[in-house]
C-alpha cells in the first residue's frame, strides 16, 4: 500500500491506498498552521500498524513551512520504514479532485498577494505549463480554463470576469488517480517563487 500526504495548503491531508487504487483508509483536516502537531498523528491512525511500500508526499507549490513539515516527516517515516519515498505535485492533486471532465485550472493563495496557478487537461489529467506564482491580473490573462479550483479560484475568476470559481482543498485519498509523471517528482519543495527569507550578507 501507498501512504499519500500533502501539508502544502491549510489542509492536512493522508491516505492509505492500494496498489489498485482503492482507498483503505484517509484523513483530512483543515488546520490552518499546526501541521506538524497534526501530521504524525494522522498517518499513525490510518496505517495503525502497517508499513506502507512507498510515501508519495506534495511538493507544492505551497506554503513554505507546510511543505518543510510535509517533506521533512515523510523522509523520517521513508527512512524508518526502508520504503521508497517520492514526490506529488500539489496543484494537480487540487486538480485531480475537481468535478467535470474538461480543462481546469488550480489557483491557490501564494505570497504578497500572488496566486500559485497551473493548467491542467483531462482525460488523463495532463499538465499544461509549469506552476507559477502571479498576480491576479496576469493569471486573468494566462488561464482560459472556464473552471477554476483553489482557495485562489474566486480571485481569479474575479479578476477575469468570467469562469466558474470553486474553492477546493486537496484529498490525498486522489493521489492514485494522478498520472505517473505527476506522482514521480523528486522529493525537493517546489516553491514557484523564492521565499521571503534571505540569506543574510556576510560581514
Amino acid at each position: 500500500m501507498i501512504l499519500a500526504i500533502d501539508t502544502a495548503t491549510p489542509a492536512c491531508t493522508v491516505a492509505l491506498i492500494g496498489l489498485d487504487g482503492t482507498v483503505h483508509a484517509s484523513r483530512s483536516e483543515v488546520i490552518g498552521r499546526g501541521h506538524a502537531e497534526r501530521l504524525v498523528p494522522l498517518v499513525a491512525e490510518i496505517v495503525a500498524g502497517h508499513v506502507p511500500s512507498r510515501i508519495l508526499v506534495g511538493t507544492g507549490p505551497g506554503s513554505f513551512t507546510g511543505l518543510r513539515i510535509g517533506i521533512a516527516a515523510a523522509h523520517g517515516l521513508a527512512i524508518g520504514w526502508d520504503v521508497p519515498l517520492a514526490g506529488l505535485s500539489s496543484l494537480a492533486l487540487i486538480a485531480a479532485g475537481a468535478p467535470g471532465d474538461g480543462p481546469v485550472a488550480v489557483a491557490t493563495v501564494g505570497g504578497h498577494g500572488e496566486l500559485f496557478v497551473q493548467a491542467f487537461a483531462r482525460g488523463p489529467l495532463k499538465a499544461i505549463g509549469e506552476p507559477t506564482s502571479m498576480t491576479p491580473g496576469d493569471a486573468a490573462a494566462a488561464i482560459s480554463a472556464p473552471l477554476v479550483v483553489g482557495s485562489g479560484a474566486a480571485t481569479l475568476v474575479a479578476a477575469r470576469g468570467s469562469g466558474e470559481a470553486l474553492d477546493l482543498l486537496p484529498s490525498a485519498a486522489d493521489a492514485w488517480r494522478l498520472p505517473e509523471a505527476l506522482r514521480s517528482l523528486p522529493v525537493t519543495p517546489a516553491y514557484a517563487r523564492a521565499p521571503d527569507a534571505k540569506p543574510r550578507a556576510a560581514a
